[in-house]
């Protein structure tokens, strides 16, 4: 792999700022974002003034833990504009959720955050080791979903050549990696496996593409993801962090010097991390649920946002803002099986212990009775195995789940391309416990 060890004189002065100016930098943000959340959205007010707290009780910044949460429904319950903080003919730019569990959430940009945006992505962008000049091929799907846009506007804000592939049409994503030779790739790391897959059917070596670094987000992933990842490209995989709630892509992200976890660009978004059962504080660098606050957002601030992601906070290390461990998993994902809690990204660990399986997989929940019981649909990576050889792999990936995670669990291995690729997030977990 190429070195991409980022010019350090090429940073922002804020991204190696003092712990004391970043601070400063966040209380008077922090105050400016309350004030117009209290004066211009009447959730904010109302939820403000029934927990008997107003902007002015923001003295410093940890007073903010005195502030309520916002939780997902809210924005749902405010569907379509309930929640912007200015007139909508301010707004340039709206995104939505897919609305797939109920009304889809709806978030907002003014002019000013668009510019926004794309400086926090082109910032992300560098520090996984992008270059202005370098052909960014961006995999990410584009429209209502944040992950393409944010990724195309962040790419060329820091000077990119920018090819718009969006998601899908897999043939034509190698073809284009082939032929335009870009060093970046931007998409899903699931997508990317199924990118990894059709150079494997056209035959040609992934390792002798142009690709230096991916940047991959939209979904948990695992370190033994990475190393595969890695492994079969002879590039970088570094970790970007976002939520359409809170910006989109751009909230964190990894630097490729050090890839210990994400950098949370705190001068935008003020990371909390509650115990997720009982809304408490925990200190840094103990596990819990991830909440954020806007600080520079005009049209859609964001208080307290429980995201329901599962990390902790650490010290900077290439950057003074603090990080977000890797994402392990969600406390609304989370499989809770005969008492057992169980996360996919769990499965996807022991699954890439395996020799002979490939990494995608397929989670399925069902109940027999009082039973819930767990069966897991798995790949072999190259066709031909015979039986016996799929049920010596189903014995050992049973044995290593029961072995960690605690759970037992049916293994179906089936051939290359037995489970449905997705261009988007994966589909990891298909729980069908409510339906029998």
């Amino acid at each position: 792999m190429k070195d991409l060890k980022p010019d350090h004189s090429t940073l922002e002065p804020i991204e190696i700022a003092s712990k004391d100016e970043i601070s400063a930098l966040q209380l008077q943000r922090m105050k400016q974002t309350l004030a117009n959340a209290y004066e211009n959205v009447n959730f904010y007010r109302k939820n403000f003034d029934d927990a008997g707290v107003h902007p002015d009780d923001l003295r410093e910044v940890s007073d903010l833990a005195k502030f309520p949460f916002t939780v997902k429904q809210d924005l749902r319950d405010n569907y379509p504009f309930g929640m912007f903080a200015v007139p909508r003919e301010r707004i340039a730019r709206l995104h939505a959720s897919s609305g797939t569990t109920g009304k889809p959430t709806v978030v907002a940009y003014t002019q000013n955050d668009v510019e926004m945006w794309a400086d926090v992505m082109a910032r992300s962008i560098r520090a996984a080791g992008g270059k202005p000049g370098n052909i960014a091929h961006v995999a990410y799907g584009y429209g209502l979903f944040t992950g393409g846009l944010g990724a195309h506007y962040g790419a060329e804000r820091l000077g990119c050549t920018v090819v718009p592939v969006s998601g899908g049409m897999t043939e034509r994503q190698v073809n284009l990696i082939t032929d335009f030779k870009p060093e970046i790739i931007l998409v899903t790391p699931s997508y990317m496996l199924a990118i990894l897959d059709e150079f494997t059917r056209q035959g040609i070596d992934p390792r002798s593409s142009s690709l230096d670094v991916g940047v991959f987000g939209a979904e948990p992933w695992t370190n033994a993801m990475r190393a595969d990842i890695e492994q079969a490209f002879d590039m970088h995989a570094v970790d970007i962090y976002g939520m359409s709630e809170i910006i989109g892509p751009g909230v964190a992200a990894e630097c490729v010097e050090t890839k210990d976890g994400l950098h949370i660009w705190e001068d935008h978004f003020y990371p909390e991390v509650i115990n997720p059962h009982t809304g408490e504080l925990v200190d840094d660098g103990e596990k819990g649920e991830l909440v954020f606050t806007s600080l520079t957002k005009e049209a859609f601030p964001i208080i307290r946002y429980r995201t329901r992601d599962l990390t902790r906070l650490l010290p900077g290390t290439a950057r003074s803002m603090r990080r977000m461990e890797k994402i392990t998993g969600r406390t609304d994902d989370m499989i809770i099986l005969r008492g057992v809690n169980v996360f996919p990204t769990q499965i996807e660990e022991q699954l890439l212990k395996i020799t002979g399986l490939s990494p995608h997989y397929q989670i399925f929940l069902s109940r027999s009775g009082r039973m819930d019981a767990m069966s897991i649909k798995v790949e072999t990576d190259g066709p031909g195995r015979t039986k016996e050889q799929k049920e010596s792999l189903a014995k050992e990936l049973a044995n290593h789940i029961k072995g960690i995670v605690g759970v037992s669990a049916e293994i179906d291995v089936g051939e290359p391309g037995a489970i449905d690729r997705s261009a988007g997030k994966a589909v990891r977990v298909v729980d069908n416990r409510g339906s029998e």
